[in-house]
Formats: C-alpha cells, structure tokens, sequence
C-alpha cells in the first residue's frame, strides 16, 4: 500500500457512518417502521412508515453527499501532492488547522515531517517559535488567499509561504534565500565562497569554505577580520590550520540583499586552471601590468565594457575620463600610498555614456608588480549624479536671477529714467538724439534678458487670464509670417473642440515665438513649420522625462519643423539656460529656457522630440480650464496726455538713489509735489506731521529695515484714503500675499519709463 492510498483510507473514514449521529438516526427510522408494522390502524401505520423510510432515504442521501465529497477532496490532494513531487522546494499541503496532510520529497529530506502531524512540529529546527509564525502568515493568507513572509531561521534567510486552495487546503512552500549554489566553477574548481547579511552575520557557506575554515562561523568579521569588505582587498583570514593571507572578491546581491565573500587561489599563475576559474567568477575582473597593458579580462569585465580586451591592449584604450595621467594613478596605486580609491570612467566609444567604477589592487605577475582591477557599473549611480548636478545648477541659476534681478533692475531704472530725462530735451534734429536712443535700446534689451532669466527661475510676473488658443494663435499667424519669412511655409492646424486654458497672454504668445523662430533657424534651406493644436484626454496620468502629467482634459500644441533635428545626446539640455547650438553671436540660448519657465510656471508641461535629420517637434501641455466663464476684460484707462501737468503729492520711498533722483525729477515735471524719503522708517517720520497731506504712496518693497509693505499698513492706520503704488525689481508674486490685505494698491515693476511712472500716479490719483 504506497502513502497515497494509506492517505485516501484515513481520509475516507473521516467521512463514513463512524459519526454519532447517523447510528442514532438510523435506530430511530428502524424503530418508527417497527411502530408502524404492528400499529392496528391504517392511519397511523402509514405515518411511522412514511416517517422511517423517509430518514432512511435522508441518511442514504447524506452518505453519498458525505462520500463524492471525500472523493473530490482526495482526488484534489493527490494532484497537489503529485505537482510538489517535483518541487526541488520543500512543499507541504496541510488542513485550515495546521495538520500535515502530504509533504514531498524535499520537505521530508529537510524536515521532521509526521503526516497527520503539526506543521509547526517540522518547522522546529527552523523557527524559535514555529507556531507564532505559522500563525502570523495564516493571518495574512486568510484575506488575501496567499502569503508569503521572509525571516531569518537558524540556517539563513527563509521565505515561508502559504497559499489557500479548495478543500479546506494549505499548500506551503519553503525555500531558502541566502545558500544558494554558491560555488563557482565545476568540481575540484570550487572556490570557497561565504554568504553573509548586511549586518555582517554568516548565513552560509559552501563545501570549500567549510573545509578551509574547519567550522561554521557566525559573524563575517571573524573570519575577514572586517565586516566592510571591498573586492581585490588582502585580508588575513582564520583557517583551521591558523592565519593565512587570502584575496577576497565580494559580489552584493541586490535580489537577496546578501553580499558573497569569494576566495581567490594563492598563485594564480600556478594554478592549472586559473583562467576557468576567473572566467565563471561573477565580478569584473582584470590584471593590469604597471604600464597600464592589459594582461587578461574575464568575461564578465568584456560583458561590461562591451567589447572584446584581447591581452596587449591598454588600459586607455578602453576607458577615459580620469581627470589625470593614467601613468600617476596606476603608479600610485602600485604603490599602495595611502587608502585604496575608485576611480569613475566612461567606457570608450559608448554612446550611451556607460560608466565603470575601477578599483585598483596590487598584485604580482610572474614575479613581476602588477595591478588586480575590479570593475563595477556605474552607470545608473553617475546617472543620478548628473540629475542631482543638473537640478543643482538649475536651482542655482533661479536663484541667482531672481537675486541680481533686484540689483539689476535698480541700474536699469536709473540709466532708462535719465535717458528719458534726456530726451524730454533734445528733439531728432538733435546730434544727440541718436545716441540717447541707442542707449534706451540697449536699456530695454538688457531689461529683457533679465526678465527672461525671472521667466526661467519662475519667478517673473504673470497676468494669467482665460485665453482660447485658436483665436490667439489666429491673431499671431501675421506676426510669425513675417518672422519665418518667404522660403519657409507656415501652416496652423486647430482642433474644433480645443479647451480654454488660464495663462497669460502676452507670455504664451512669446512661447510660440520663441519655438518658430528656433523652427526657422533649424531649416536654414527652407521648409514647412506647422502649428496645430488639439484636445487631449489622460485617463491615467502620463510619465514623460521624470515628470508626472496627471489624468484630465488638456489643451496640446504641437509646433514642428522639418529641420536638421537635435541629436540625441544634446535634446535633454535644450531647456538648460545658455544651452545653444547656434554660433557665437546668433543667440543667447535662453529661448527654451523662458518658454520652459512660462510652461511651468502656467501650470502646463512642455517636452521635446527629434530625429536627427528629419524633424524636430516641441509638445505643450496646458490644462483645459472649464471652472468658469472667462471674465469680461476690462478695457484699459487711456493714459493721459504726457503734456498735461497734474496736481498732487507724492510721498516718493526708495533706497536706492539713483532711482529716488530720477524718479522724483520725473514726477515733478508732470507737476506733482514729491516727498523724498530714504526708507520706511523716514517716511513714517514725515507722516507724523498731521498737516501734511499725501494723495499717493510710491514706495519700494524690498528696502533695508521696515519692507513697504508693512510700513504702508502702518501709515494707512491715520490716513486710510491714501493710494499706493508698490515698485520692485522683484516679482510681483513677493507682493502678492501683502497687496491682497492693502486696498487701493497697485504694482509697478522695474525697470519703468518715465510714461508708465507718471501715468501709474495719474491713474492712482484720477
């Protein structure tokens, strides 16, 4: 009787009439028939007939339903026993309660298995507290159908598992994590190999490292005399037969989160099958002599360099970047000056820019000094580092526009309020005039760069506003037209059901201009530029160039050329500030970067495409905005006649006097009465004189001491009619927080001209 069948009987007389009930049941059903044979009347003998064959016929139904049911579970069981047969994984298929119902061949090998015995029996010599973590992974199992937990038992790193089937079945699983076939090589080529945790704790060790170390020891550090290993190193390791000098290799394992500590021979150029042995080792490794020449490479270091190192070839044929002769740092390393450190190189000929941490290790080589290099890739860590270095960049080019703009836009001021000032007094038949207009040019052009770098670091003002992209690009195909001019053709394509989105205008429409006129110069001998937007819905958020677009409606315009292409190494700097293609003197390279930082800052996403050769298309994302109807603009008050002098006072704050003294001649030329002050705190100084009267505030907003916000509430406390006007080279959105609590407040930002000065004061005061 083979243990299947054995199994099936137990089984099959858990479900026959051994119950307690159906014996009671059927005594009774004899009894009633009995009653009813010998009952005289008609009546009633048919009643206790009918009773007994009817729980008769109810136990005969019950025996079969209880029977096809043992069948179906045993069939059940026998074909989950005879799958985990063949299972190199020890296997066992148990009842909800635990009870051992079948274990394969490597279940038994392995444990103490007792069939219709406790599975937390088996599992003693793995678990201190078998029964707790049975119970924990049945927990899991319970509401998810199967589980799985990792624990360190007493022979390593085990994952048990459990998985709920028909029948009331447990099918367990128990594999071992950390002792892996860890050897390296076939028979007699073994290199004694050691798998230890993170902590530095042993979780196993092959056949040779048993031999050598003569017992099983607990804790890597025992045995390397650190648990902090690097591959090449020489470190003295307890044998059985004491200290011997040993070279390590040490491989991390990012599946297990285990590291494999292996032995290399002591005489590599004695050992018949050295080159097997260092061909199946799984590390890069290569032996250099002093010079640099490549005596040998295994197969996993040409795997990873991607070609074929045949002996003879030097080391700089292969990889490059060191920052510093090749000579120096080979001689230093043979030397063993100092601690040992890795160098990161950029494998020779790799498009992809493959990079490879060397260390290097001295050695010998036919009694001669030589260089043992282990090799690693390092291509994703270099990788994260030039994200990190370029987000760095980044950050820092935002925060140095955002920090000189301020200063900047001071200068400006000064210099374009003076050259006004200039040509309020010299008319074009003036030899002057020429010049003066040169410099207000120039002014304005060096005020643009500014705001293009605010526009980059996201920190320019915008003046969003609901906007129909159809109707605005419609109103600039005149404009574009003329830019792109006669031997390229431009074409507009529109979507009929492209959503309204929320952007300022005037910055958007300077996005599609700066991507023409790239478009334009990337076809010097003609072509077609199209523009064509679209309605684009996300149902699940899309991932592009590590941004994250999340799901919703979307206004796209695409704007693409059939120029020369961006190649693929240079088409993720397009957006970097200063990044350009062009030739010296033909652009500034911040284009891209203004239109990315409008993009972002409006909320939307901008990205690029190339082919080389063929074409270039740049995609933008902005979010449809249907939250409401677009508000009526409001048309602009006519600004007033410069000739015509006004009255008022003006209390004028500014520290920075350059600005104070244009700013203030200005104003006193229109006619107003101006106050100067230097700072918050004199301004404060002057109100206390309740007989002045003060129709406007003009007043900076970054100031040394009380900023103007603040002592503008201040001053409003006594004179609450009083109208302001904030200046600043910074962005509005500094203001914005301050400006929403202070009524009847306007900004004006820097640079301004003499015109838009006094007629900000003008439209304040009337």
């Amino acid at each position: 009787m083979d243990r299947r069948t054995g199994f099936a009987r137990r089984q099959f007389g858990r479900y026959a009439i051994g119950s307690s009930v159906e014996p009671a049941a059927a005594t009774i059903a004899l009894l009633l028939l009995l009653v009813g044979w010998w009952s005289v009347q008609a009546l009633p003998q048919a009643v206790f007939v009918a009773a007994g064959l009817g729980i008769l016929v109810a136990l005969l139904a019950l025996r079969s339903a209880t029977l096809l049911a043992a069948m179906q579970r045993q069939a059940r069981l026998a074909r989950f026993s005879e799958m985990s047969d063949r299972d190199a994984v020890a296997c066992l298929i148990t009842d909800r309660w635990g009870r051992v119902l079948a274990a394969n061949p490597a279940a038994k090998a392995q444990l103490d298995v007792v069939e219709d015995g406790l599975l937390a029996d088996a599992l003693g010599k793995l678990f201190a507290a078998p029964a707790r973590r049975i119970g924990e992974i049945m927990a899991l199992a319970r509401s998810t159908g199967s589980a799985a937990v990792d624990r360190m038992s007493h022979h390593g790193q085990v994952r048990l598992s459990a998985t709920f089937a028909r029948g009331d079945f447990v099918l367990w699983r128990l594999e071992n994590l950390t002792v892996r076939a860890a050897h390296v090589g076939l028979g007699e080529l073994g290199l004694p190999v050691l798998v230890a945790a993170r902590s530095g704790d042993v979780l196993g060790v092959n056949i040779a490292m048993a031999d050598l170390l003569g017992a099983m020891p607990d804790r890597m550090d025992k045995v390397f005399g650190t648990a902090a290993l690097q591959s090449g190193q020489v470190c003295m390791v307890q044998t059985k037969n004491g200290p011997k000098q040993v070279r390590t290799v040490v491989v991390d394992s990012a599946e297990t989160g285990c590291r494999e500590v292996f032995i290399l021979p002591d005489d590599l150029e004695d050992t018949a099958d050295a080159t097997k042995i260092f061909e199946t080792l799984p590390v890069p490794l290569m032996k250099l002599s002093i010079d640099g020449g490549i005596v040998w490479a295994n197969h996993s270091a040409r795997g990873l360099l991607g070609r074929d190192v045949p002996p003879g070839t030097h080391l700089h044929d292969l990889v490059s970047g060191l920052g510093r002769p090749l000579s120096d740092w080979l001689q230093d390393a043979c030397k063993g000056d100092g601690p040992p450190q890795s160098e990161f190189l950029q494998v020779r000929g790799d498009e992809g820019h493959r990079f490879v941490q060397v260390s290097l290790k001295p050695t010998e080589e036919g009694g001669r000094p030589a260089l043992l290099a282990v090799l690693s890739d390092a291509t994703e860590l270099k990788t994260l580092e030039a994200q990190f270095v370029q987000s760095q960049k980044m950050q820092a080019i935002g925060q140095l526009a955002g920090g000189v703009a301020h200063d900047f836009n001071n200068l400006l001021t000064a210099i374009s309020g003076h050259c006004d000032l200039l040509l309020l007094r010299h008319d074009e038949g003036d030899p002057a005039y020429a010049d003066l207009i040169q410099i207000n040019q120039n002014a304005n052009r060096a005020a643009s760069l500014v705001g293009q770098l605010l526009a980059f670091s996201r920190k320019q003002t915008l003046s969003p506003e609901v906007v129909d992209l159809r109707e605005s690009l419609s109103d600039l195909t005149h404009l574009l037209s003329r830019l792109v001019g006669e031997r390229i053709r431009l074409t507009l394509r529109h979507d009929e059901n492209v959503p309204a989105i929320r952007a300022d205008k005037r910055q958007l429409e300077q996005v599609i201009m700066n991507l023409v006129v790239n478009a334009r110069d990337a076809m010097p001998d003609g072509g077609e530029i199209v523009v064509e937007t679209a309605s684009v819905t996300l149902k699940t958020e899309l991932r592009r160039n590590r941004a994250v677009i999340p799901a919703g409606e979307y206004a796209v315009v695409r704007v693409q050329d059939q120029g020369m292409g961006i190649p693929a190494s240079q088409l993720q700097k397009v957006f970097e500030p200063f990044f350009t293609t062009k030739k010296t003197g033909e652009g500034t390279g911040l284009g891209l970067s203004t239109a990315y930082g409008i993009i972002k800052q409006s909320g939307g996403f901008i990205f690029a495409d190339s082919t080389p050769g063929v074409s270039t298309v740049f995609t933008i994302y902005f979010p449809a905005f249907r939250d409401a109807a677009p508000a009526p603009v409001a048309k602009p008050a006519a600004p007033a006649p410069a000739e015509i002098h006004r009255d008022g006072v003006v209390l004028l704050v500014e520290d920075e006097a350059p600005v104070r003294a244009f700013a203030s001649r200005a104003l006193r030329l229109r006619g107003y009465t101006v106050i100067e002050a230097e700072n918050a705190e004199e301004a404060l100084a002057k109100l206390e004189d309740k007989s002045l009267a003060v129709d406007v505030f003009v007043t900076d907003v970054v100031m040394p001491g009380m900023d103007g916000p603040n002592w503008v509430k201040r001053a409003l406390q006594d004179r609450p009619d009083t109208r302001v006007i904030f200046v600043s080279g910074y962005a509005e959105d500094a203001l914005s927080d301050h400006q929403t609590r202070i009524p009847n407040s306007v900004f004006l930002p820097k640079p301004f001209s003499l015109q838009a000065l006094t007629t900000t004061v003008q439209n304040q005061l009337h």
